[in-house]
């Protein structure tokens, strides 16, 4: 039997410090995070890495996964240049924590040709391998506003473009939902190139107006993930799914509250069953 690990994003209490929410989530059962890369850094000002991992162990939470980076695909020169000086900082960061997964942003906006399109996966051919390195897999994120790649399909082409097994998928179910993908997109994901599951519900508005602020939390809303859910079964995935909820009206709610409500939301979404932390 496979298991899904169920864990939260601290980008849902954004405006929390990292002490704040860690101690909240684990006190509203969380026992898995995936770590916005802005929480960890701020900790990081005042505190040491040694810090950051004994909050970690005091509160028995497993960091899963971290996100994201940006700024590795497009954009000017000298700015991609200090995109990528980040991302190596941020390798070394996410290795000492044994953080396993990093999201890597479809952040490219401007249209592109087949030119384009093959530096792009020359880009994350580099990263995948630069990750490997340190024993991390990068999981990119098809976002439905970009130019490429916007939908599942494209991703799992770029993927197999790349053709390394330290980059998978990482699956946001709002940018699949509001984008161009579509159900019977799932057929080409299995366990070898996923890598991450993004869960949110969205608010009663057209797609097409949806914003992060329509985040609400999975199973509400319109568009609730329920075939995502039962297919991640049937292919056995094992990874983990995260709630990811970027709506500012729920960064005012404490995180405690919002901890146990959101896992309560995401367990009985997934079912008692499926979930490696009821085992």
């Amino acid at each position: 039997m496979f298991f899904m690990l169920p864990a939260l994003s601290t980008v849902c209490s954004l405006e929390a410090p990292l002490e704040t929410i860690l101690a909240d989530y684990a006190a509203g059962h969380c026992n898995a995070v995936e770590l916005w890369l802005g929480h960890v850094e701020r900790f990081l000002e005042k505190h040491g890495v040694a810090d950051l991992k004994a909050l970690l162990a005091r509160h028995a939470i497993r960091p899963i996964a971290a996100s994201f980076q940006g700024g590795l695909l497009a954009g000017p020169e000298d700015s991609r240049r200090e995109h990528w000086q980040h991302f190596q900082m941020r390798l070394a960061l996410l290795s000492d924590l044994g953080i396993p997964v990093l999201v890597v942003a479809g952040d490219t906006r401007e249209p592109l040709d087949g030119e384009g399109i093959g530096r792009l996966s020359a880009s994350l051919s580099r990263a995948s391998k630069q990750a490997a390195d340190y024993g991390i897999r990068l999981a990119i994120e098809f976002n439905a506003h970009a130019s490429f790649p916007n939908n599942l399909q494209s991703a799992v082409a770029l993927v197999e473009d790349v053709g390394c097994s330290s980059l998978g998928i990482c699956l946001d179910w709002f940018h699949f939902t509001i984008g161009p993908s579509k159900s019977q997109d799932f057929s080409l994901l299995s366990r070898d190139n996923l890598a991450h599951v993004q869960l949110s519900g969205i608010a009663e508005v057209p797609r097409e107006m949806a914003s992060d602020a329509d985040r609400i939390l999975p199973g509400e809303g319109v568009s609730p993930p329920d075939e995502l859910v039962r297919f991640l079964g049937q292919i056995g995935y094992c990874g983990a799914v995260s709630v990811e909820v970027l709506n500012p009206r729920l960064w005012r709610v404490p995180p405690r509250q919002f901890g146990e409500i959101a896992m309560t939301s995401l367990r009985t979404l997934l079912g008692q069953a499926g979930m490696e932390g009821e085992r």
